[in-house]
């Protein structure tokens, strides 16, 4: 493996990547069209080009052209709420970009193959969800997701092309460089936080507080960034020494409730933060945690930054950094 091509590379989780790939001295060639990515995010060693992966053609001439032997397919529109009312768009960009992407790779060197999914596609769970879990996408954004992952399974088996679904638990924090963070709210539970507790008369709203979990509100399994970029890099050397496809669950396996992690930021906060209880909202899901067995024993993986205050803190230098 020499030459990797990223898509989203500008935005929060690509733009980790890149950087990481870089030290490890790979050849990185970096797409976004930079509707929701900032370049700025981006290192400067990166070949970028500003282009939509709809854009089926210019894709196939730079996998082409460069030699690219793997793929880390992190582009997409992933506003949640957005996406119930957008439906069209989402669908064109998230499913007909990846059909374009995956197509693209036909009579090339690509051998692997990275995409980036979410757990959302297993709907709504009470319990721990392993990569056997009942698939059941709840809403827009997910079932995008979903559909996506059938055709890379469909097309690259026939092609023989090793591929790894990574399906996301809730990805926060910013680099330890504070290079790198979310710059994108779109309802970010972390980011909302980490602005409210920078503010004068810090007011926070919580969706839904008779949920049935253990203090009535939402869980949720949080990753940080760079474990789950390491988790990247580790996947994409298993599929390419074993020529293995494998589907993996990336989170902490530990559930923390939406009031936990406030309690967390308070900490932070030199004024008192005023929590204002919502009614729920459609099409939240109560509970999600993951099952990390197979992950760990896949890719011999341990988590280096999964301690909550850990989370919160790099969330908030990023904040402060003003920025974003």
């Amino acid at each position: 493996m020499k030459n990797i091509l990223i898509t989203g590379a500008a935005g929060y989780i690509g733009s980790h990547i890149t950087e990481l790939l870089l030290k490890k001295k790979y050849k990185v060639f970096a797409i976004d069209n930079l509707s929701t990515g900032r370049k700025k995010l981006l290192n400067i060693k990166a070949k970028f080009f500003k282009l939509d992966i709809n854009n089926y053609f210019l894709l196939n001439k730079i996998i082409k052209k460069y030699n690219i032997d793997s793929i880390m397919h992190l582009a997409a529109k992933t506003n949640v709420n957005e996406a119930e009312r957008q439906k069209h768009i989402y669908f064109k960009n998230n499913v007909t970009g990846t059909f374009n992407l995956v197509k693209a790779c036909k009579n090339t060197k690509v051998k692997n193959f990275i995409f980036s999914s979410t757990c959302a596609v297993y709907g709504d769970k009470y319990n721990y969800v392993n990569e056997k879990s009942k698939i059941n996408p709840k809403g827009v954004y997910a079932l995008t997701k979903f559909k996506s992952e059938n055709i890379i399974k469909k097309y690259f088996k026939k092609e023989k092309i090793n591929f790894a679904l990574l399906r996301y638990f809730n990805v926060v924090g910013a680099s330890s460089s504070k290079k790198i963070g979310q710059i994108n709210k779109a309802d970010q539970l972390f980011k909302n936080l980490s602005i409210a507790v920078l503010k004068k008369n810090p007011i926070f709203n919580v969706y839904g507080n008779n949920y049935a979990t253990f203090d009535g509100t939402c869980v949720r399994d949080f990753i940080h960034v760079s474990d789950i970029t390491e988790i990247h890099f580790k996947t994409l050397l298993k599929i390419n020494s074993l020529n293995k496809s494998v589907v993996l669950n990336c989170g902490y396996g530990k559930g923390l409730s939406v009031l936990q992690v406030i309690k967390e930021f308070k900490k932070f906060s030199k004024h008192k933060i005023k929590v204002n209880f919502m009614k729920g909202r459609k099409g939240d899901i109560v509970k999600m945690v993951s099952n990390t067995t197979k992950l760990k024993n896949f890719l011999k993986w341990k988590p280096k930054y999964n301690n909550l205050t850990t989370m919160v803190k790099s969330s908030i230098d990023w904040e402060k950094k003003k920025i974003n």
